[in-house]
């Protein structure tokens, strides 16, 4: 599969690490509508993968709407709109927000530190 990178030595699940690889290219318009992405099989062979987990990464996607299956045909891109594509990266931003925000308030990190870090750090991270 084109420009998918997965690490072992990650935190993130590989489930998890091929959802955000994918979605992304989604989003950003990379990949198409209806563009066919490989089955399961040839993806987990691919990538070195375990069957399973390419299956869990595709029922997230699919989950999401971002892909959807034709029985006996595999599964493809969906078809979404300008803003429905804004719509899914607000909800990915949204999600991933929650989860981070957690963690930093247990750091004791007050708003305006994390505005200012996010401020500061953004055009670092290639942003």
């Amino acid at each position: 599969m084109t420009g998918i990178n997965i690490s072992n030595k990650s935190d993130k699940p590989i489930y998890q690490q091929l959802f955000e690889q994918i979605s992304s290219q989604i989003l950003n318009g990379r990949l198409k509508s209806d563009f066919n992405l490989p089955a399961i099989r040839t993806a987990a062979k691919e990538l070195r993968i375990s069957v399973i987990t390419v299956k869990k990464a595709w029922e997230e996607l699919e989950r999401m709407e971002l892909i959807y299956s034709v029985a006996g045909k595999g599964c493809f891109i969906s078809a979404l709109s300008e803003d429905e594509l804004q719509q899914k990266r607000n909800e990915i931003i949204k999600h991933q927000w929650i989860k981070d925000s957690h963690f930093y308030r247990d750091l004791g990190t007050t708003k305006e530190e994390l505005s200012n870090l996010v401020k500061n750090n953004y055009s670092e991270t290639g942003m």
